[in-house]
C-alpha cells in the first residue's frame, strides 16, 4: 500500500499545477492513494484572501471541496482519492475553523503551526539577536501550541512537527523537555503525526520531523503517516521507500491514514 497524504496545488499561491495534475502523478508513480490538502483560508479574516500567496481565499474553499469531490468519483478505480485539508491552527479562532470543516466531508484534516509570536516559523531572520533563553521559550511556545492543537479534537494528522528547523537548523539542538511532553500529549490524544519529506526543499535537507523526535514518538505509540508536502507534481510520494524502511529500524510496526476521519492502519 502506497500513499501520501500531503499535497497542495496551485490554489494556495506558492504551489505548481492543479489537483488533476497531482492526482495523474501519483498514478504514474504507482501510488493506491493521493490525499488532497491545500491550506486553508484564513476563515477569521474579514478579507477574502488574506495572504494570495499563501493559502486559497474563503469564497475558494467550497470550490476545492467540489472539485476534490468530483475528482475522486472521476479516478474511482484507477487510485484512490481522499479530501483532506491542511488547517493552521490559531488556538484563538479554533471553533471558527472547526464550524467550517464540519460542513463538509472531509477524509481527514491535518493541523499545522505555521505561526509563533505573530511571525512565520519559516521567516529566516526571526532567530537573528534572540538569547538562548529567547531561543527555548520560543521553541517551547511552539510546541505549546502543537499540544493544543493535539488537544483540540479537531485534527486527525499533525503536520511538520518540527519544521521551526526548516530555515534554522540549530532549532533541533535548543533543548526543552517540551518536545517530549508533547509527544506524550500527542500519544495520549490518539492523532497520527507525518514524516514529512518536504524538509529537503529548506536549508536544514531531510525530513521532518528528526531521528530523535520519531525515536520518542515510538515510545509513545504515537501513531505515523507519510506526506511528501508536494508544492508541485514532481514531488508526489517523493522518498516513500525510504521513510517506510528507516520508520522499521526505529521500531515502528505500522503506518496510518485515514478515511472518513477513521485510521487505516498499514503494515510497514
Amino acid at each position: 500500500m502506497k500513499f501520501d497524504i500531503h499535497t497542495h496545488h496551485d490554489r494556495c499561491g506558492h504551489a505548481r499545477g492543479t489537483i488533476r495534475d497531482y492526482i495523474e502523478a501519483a498514478i504514474e508513480k504507482g501510488l493506491n492513494i493521493i490525499g488532497i490538502s491545500d491550506h486553508s483560508p484564513y476563515f477569521s479574516s474579514e478579507e477574502d484572501q488574506l495572504y494570495p500567496h499563501i493559502a486559497m481565499g474563503k469564497s475558494e474553499f467550497p470550490k476545492y471541496i467540489n472539485e476534490v469531490l468530483q475528482l475522486k468519483q472521476l479516478y474511482s478505480g484507477k487510485i484512490e482519492v481522499l479530501l483532506g485539508v491542511e488547517s493552521d491552527f490559531f488556538p484563538e479562532d479554533v471553533d471558527r475553523y472547526r464550524s467550517c470543516y464540519n460542513a463538509y466531508p472531509f477524509d481527514y484534516i491535518i493541523g499545522s503551526v505555521h505561526h509563533v509570536d505573530g511571525i512565520s516559523i519559516f521567516k529566516k531572520d526571526r532567530w537573528d539577536g534572540l538569547t538562548e533563553q529567547q531561543k527555548i521559550q520560543t521553541k517551547e511556545t511552539y510546541y505549546n501550541l502543537i499540544e493544543q492543537s493535539a488537544r483540540s479534537g479537531m485534527f486527525q494528522i499533525l503536520g511538520h512537527i518540527d519544521a521551526m528547523k526548516g530555515y534554522y537548523p540549530s532549532f533541533s539542538t535548543i533543548q526543552t523537555k517540551a518536545v517530549e511532553h508533547t509527544l506524550k500529549v500527542i500519544g495520549e490524544h490518539d492523532i497520527a503525526i507525518e514524516i514529512n519529506t518536504s524538509g529537503k526543499t529548506k536549508d536544514v535537507g531531510g525530513w521532518y520531523p528528526s531521528d530523535e523526535i520519531l525515536e520518542i514518538a515510538c515510545f509513545y505509540g504515537v501513531k505515523v503517516t507519510f506526506g511528501s508536502d508536494a508544492h508541485d507534481p514532481n514531488r508526489v510520494g517523493d522518498e516513500f521507500e525510504l521513510v517506510q524502511k528507516h520508520l522499521k529500524e526505529i521500531g515502528f510496526k505500522e503506518w496510518v491514514y485515514y478515511k472518513n476521519r477513521k485510521r487505516m492502519n498499514v503494515i510497514l
